[in-house]
């Protein structure tokens, strides 16, 4: 009975489970889930023992906002086919989706232990210790996963490790080979023109961040690359055009607005515009109000303009977001020294 139950689990082609899930998706793509749920549930009563099912219906519960009953559905497939390695990878999925990503570790594991093979649950498990700052093992099971096969949903996160852990060769190596894999892909040569400016070849980073300006339209990114790659050649004019123009790239997101703003007003604090500084900031904060850098910037502007109780105001507005700041705690206090010393005079 139990290897009949793994052979119905392993069995993707099984006439009738096709033609079931066939026709769920179906239904699901044109937004009837309360069809598709029927479907699964009958799938699942008329076969116990098809792994995809539960996964599916799990699935559509967990996109519904019900946790609950999907956390229900994916531990009965697993109790029922225990050997289905998709159905573990799925659940791990789900338990980093709902904050318990200590739980997801061993159904990634398992995934791998019943489907050598199973890539897919090897990014997983790399991601989950990523998220950890367990850099090293991560990177043994990226590069488990490249073993299999050399796709750029493995290389590229493995790329993002090697940059974010000041690797910058390795991530090039990385970064072009995804870019032979998937030359048309925008993100791929950002992140490759993101590595040459970070490995300090901001020469080849500007001609290459140009290349997918002329090729792309509406990349606020590539602009926000360019600003930084001028800002470190110290050519803040140019980097302020290149934020200038970044904003007038289409967006309905406000916090990407938000941080465009904020770069402005980096680059004009450096140019030593105070005051339209400050208005970038503002602008900033009023599309984002949590922007607690924004917010000691504005303080950080008022107390060289020497308007003490302004800069108190933002100084504390800051520190409710950033309670732990050492330095907002620094800069009161330099504000308490200055006006004790002005009352003392």
């Amino acid at each position: 009975m139990v290897l009949f139950k793994k052979a119905i689990c392993q069995l993707p082609k099984y006439i009738m489970r096709k033609k079931m899930m066939m026709m769920m998706l179906f239904s699901r793509s044109q937004g009837k889930e309360e069809e598709a749920e029927r479907m699964l549930k009958e799938s699942i009563r008329f076969g116990p023992h098809f792994a995809d099912a539960y996964s599916s219906l799990a699935s559509l519960y967990a996109d519904q906002g019900h946790s609950k009953e999907a956390n229900e559905i994916y531990t009965k497939g697993i109790e029922n086919c225990p050997e289905s390695s998709d159905l573990h990878n799925n659940y791990g999925v789900f338990l980093v989706d709902t904050g318990r990503g200590d739980r997801a570790a061993f159904h990634y594991q398992e995934a791998v232990r019943l489907k050598p093979a199973h890539y897919v649950a090897m990014v997983n498990l790399g991601r989950l210790l990523r998220s950890s700052n367990d850099n090293k093992e991560a990177e043994l099971w990226y590069k488990r996963a490249l073993q299999v096969v050399r796709k750029v949903d493995i290389l590229t996160p493995l790329g993002a490790l090697y940059y974010n852990t000041g690797r910058y060769e390795e991530a090039l190596e990385v970064y072009r080979e995804a870019s032979t894999l998937q030359p048309d892909s925008t993100d791929i040569w950002l992140a490759l023109a993101q590595v040459l400016a970070m490995a300090g070849r901001s020469t080849e980073a500007e001609k290459m961040t140009l290349g997918i300006i002329s090729k792309t339209s509406n990349c606020i990114e590539c602009y926000r690359l360019l600003s930084a790659i001028y800002s470190k050649q110290g050519n803040h004019t140019e980097a302020l055009d290149a934020l200038k123009t970044a904003l007038q790239q289409e967006s309905s997101e406000p916090a990407v607005r938000a941080e465009l703003h904020f770069s402005m007003g980096n680059q004009l604090r450096e140019m030593n515009e105070l005051d339209r500084a400050f208005q970038s900031y503002k602008l900033a904060v009023e599309l984002k109000p949590e922007q607690s850098q924004a917010w000691m910037n504005m303080g950080g502007i008022q107390h060289i303009k020497g308007d003490y109780a302004a800069a108190r105001m933002y100084y504390q507005r800051a520190l409710l977001l950033s309670p732990d700041s050492k330095l907002l705690k620094e800069n009161l206090a330099k504000l308490d020294r200055l006006e004790k010393k002005l009352q003392g005079a």
